[in-house]
């Protein structure tokens, strides 16, 4: 499958960006970085926040490649996109998504159920995330940064 193939199955919708919008979600994505880093944050808000971030910042990069997510399975068609964008490999998608449902469960259904190793690791993930959809648009898209 590639990004063409999904807008043919109506997962995506065709957008054209902006550095400025660009700007903007590299800049959500970094304020998230910097708030799950807040003392006193129960494990299941600093993922949550961090998760934020890796969001935007694969929200970012799908807008770039001049895609955005349909509407139905919003979260899991940006993290999965990621390897036609950015080329992330699939066993840190699959970690990814892992973290999508912990969120999900921790913000609707049960709280305390993240551990601060499993916030650590999105924290660190996302970092990742940030930091590589930077260095794509650098080489692939300067104009947008």
């Amino acid at each position: 499958m590639s990004l063409p193939n999904w807008l043919g199955n109506g997962w995506l919708t065709e957008h054209n960006t902006s550095p400025g919008e660009i700007g903007d979600l590299l800049a959500i994505a970094d304020r998230d970085l910097d708030q799950a880093l807040t003392p006193g944050l129960s494990p299941d808000w600093r993922l949550n926040i961090a998760y934020n971030a890796a969001l935007q910042a694969a929200v970012a990069a799908l807008a770039a490649a001049g895609y955005r997510s349909s509407r139905a399975n919003k979260h899991y068609r940006v993290i999965q996109s990621l390897v036609h964008t950015i080329g992330m490999e699939d066993d840190l998608i699959l970690v990814f998504d892992h973290f999508r449902k912990k969120r999900n469960i921790s913000d609707y259904e049960r709280a305390g159920t993240v551990s601060e190793q499993e916030a650590d690791e999105m924290y660190s993930l996302a970092k990742d995330i940030r930091s590589r959809v930077e260095t794509w648009l650098k080489n692939g898209y300067p104009e947008l940064l």
